[in-house]
Formats: structure tokens, C-alpha cells, sequence
């Protein structure tokens, strides 16, 4: 049997269980209160709680209810006008169910929708809006036609921060009888940048592999690179050691399989952070726009090795044009 993924498993049920979006949690309570709602537009990055929250509203305005007044679409999937102008449609003649004057429609991704499927979206959500309320969720707010953006409330959901990621984490190791150390979480923190559904997704791969979660079991879990070998690649550049750093290079993308952009992604992660990697302001800066160069030429479709050789030699001068500065 397939264990539950701990995303579904831990989703909070109910609006006091969403943590660290106080002020948006506050103006949905205020919709449930009143019983009462305008369509709304849930905009912010990955894992920050949109869908949840969509969720955990229609639990609390219907209760029992909630199924039975509630249509949730993925607009990536059905992302065509004849969805709006069929199933929607269909859906929004309806009358709901106990005594909540309208049903829920949740379009997930609304962002990828097709611009006809919108405009048709934008009618529906005025011909039916005395029965039925929208929920739009998007990663890009901006992908939104205008007249959809004017008709919803706005609410904009931030990543959430490290303490409160950290202690999610822990709480759901606990629950789950595993055990986790600071540096697995940081090794967690680092790869989901704020995206607390990776961080948990990362952290039941890890658990899968060790009951015992370690930064070492976290990088097997995700089979990627540890962050020091990416450091002591850019330290063999700066020393001018270019055939060392060669070697590193060669290692990270023939033994780990890494593409050129996983690399490059790495290197600006490691120098901006700043933590072992120390650079002054101008060097720094300099350092940035190799890598943005490398960055683009990989893309257009250079070799990845060669365009990394590149980027290290440079870094090599570089460095050397700052110790004689």
C-alpha cells in the first residue's frame, strides 16, 4: 500500500489551523462571519497556502456541506473555453445547499488558462455571481486579465518564513514517530526556498530512506549535490587552481549528471549566500554578471562544460584583478 503523502495528510482542515498568514486568515474569517463574499483571486509563489486556504474556507462556511458546494478545477488540466462555457456553467445554475446563499468554484492555476477561456470566465462570473462565488488561484497575478483582477479581492500570500517552515517540519517528524536535526532542515530550507509543500514532500523522501534525518539523508533523498562540492569548485577558481576546478566541474556534471543550469543555479545560490564565499561589493557584483552571461549562453544552447570552464577561468582573473587592486 502506497503511503499518504503528508501534504494531503497534514493540510490544515480549517482557517486557525493556517499559520503565518494572520492577516489574510483574519479577512477570511470575516467572509465566514458574515456568510458572505466576493470572488476572490488568491495570488502569491508555490507552497505558501493559496489552495489550503481555498480549502479550509469551504470547510468552515458549509461544514458537512462542503463537498456538495464546492467545485474544484485544475485550470492547467481544463484550461479551454469550452469548460467555462459547459461544466462551470452548468455547475453555477445550481442552487447550494444549507445557509450559505451561494457554492464555491476553486479554478487552481487560473494563471494558465487561455485568454478566451478567461474572457468567458469574466461573463460567468457576472451572469451568475448572486449563487455562486469564484476562487482564483494563481502564481502570476499579473497572467490575469484585467477585467477578472477588478471583479475579485486580492489577497497576496508570502513565502513562509523559516521559523515557522521549521517548526511544521518538526511538528510533522514528530507525528510520524522521526527524527530530524537543524542541519536537515537547513539542507530542507535551502532546497524549497519557501515552499513549504516541497520542504514536507523532501522531508517524507528523506524519512523513507532513514527514520534518522540528516543533512547526508537529504541530499540522497533529492540525489543532488551537496553544497560544499560547489564550494570548493568556486575556492579552486578564486585560488587560480583552473585544472582543480576543472576536476570538480567534471565530477558535478559526469558523476552527480548535473545539467549546466543546475550548476550555474548552484554557484549563484552559494555566492550570494555569502556564508564561506567571501567577496567585497565589487567583486561580488562582477562574479554576478559572469555568471548571469554563462547562465544565457547555456540556455541559447552552448556546450554546458565548455561555458562552465569559461565561467571558472574568469572567475580565476578575477579574483587575481582583486588581490592586485
Amino acid at each position: 500500500m502506497v503511503e499518504e503523502l503528508w501534504v494531503e495528510k497534514y493540510r490544515p482542515r480549517s482557517l486557525d489551523e493556517i499559520v503565518d498568514q494572520e492577516e489574510i486568515v483574519k479577512r477570511l474569517k470575516e467572509f465566514v462571519k458574515q456568510k458572505n463574499m466576493p470572488h476572490l483571486l488568491f495570488a502569491g509563489p508555490p507552497g505558501t497556502g493559496k489552495t489550503t486556504a481555498a480549502l479550509a474556507l469551504a470547510h468552515d462556511l458549509y461544514g458537512d456541506y462542503w463537498r456538495d458546494n464546492t467545485l474544484e478545477l485544475n485550470a492547467s488540466d481544463e484550461r479551454g473555453i469550452d469548460v467555462i462555457r459547459s461544466r462551470i456553467k452548468d455547475y453555477a445554475r445550481t442552487l447550494p445547499l444549507g445557509d450559505v446563499p451561494f457554492k464555491l468554484v476553486i479554478l487552481d492555476e487560473a494563471d494558465n488558462m487561455t485568454g478566451d477561456a478567461q474572457q468567458a470566465l469574466r461573463r460567468t462570473m457576472e451572469l451568475f455571481s448572486k449563487n455562486t462565488r469564484f476562487i482564483l488561484i494563481a502564481n502570476y497575478a499579473s497572467k490575469i486579465i484585467e477585467p477578472i483582477q477588478s471583479r475579485c479581492a486580492v489577497f497576496r500570500f508570502q513565502p513562509l518564513p523559516k521559523g515557522d517552515a521549521f517548526s511544521r517540519l518538526k511538528w510533522i517528524a514528530k507525528n510520524e514517530g522521526i527524527t530530524v536535526d537543524e542541519q536537515a532542515l537547513e539542507a530542507i530550507w535551502e532546497e524549497s526556498q519557501g515552499d513549504l509543500r516541497k520542504a514536507i514532500n523532501t522531508l517524507q523522501a528523506a524519512s523513507a530512506i532513514s527514520k534518522n534525518v540528516t543533512e547526508e539523508v537529504v541530499y540522497a533523498a533529492l540525489g543532488r549535490v551537496k553544497p560544499r562540492e560547489v564550494k570548493e569548485m568556486i575556492e579552486s577558481a578564486l585560488r587560480g587552481d583552473i585544472i582543480g576546478a576543472r576536476d570538480k566541474l567534471r565530477v558535478l556534471l559526469y558523476n552527480y549528471g548535473l545539467s549546466g543550469i543546475d550548476i550555474i543555479r548552484y554557484i549563484h545560490r552559494e555566492v550570494l549566500s555569502q556564508k564561506s564565499i567571501k567577496l567585497d561589493e565589487a567583486t561580488l557584483a562582477d562574479l554576478l554578471v559572469l555568471v548571469a552571461e554563462a547562465n544565457y549562453r547555456i540556455v541559447e544552447g552552448s556546450d554546458d562544460e565548455i561555458q562552465l570552464m569559461a565561467l571558472l577561468s574568469k572567475l580565476a582573473v578575477l579574483a587575481n584583478k582583486s588581490k592586485k587592486g
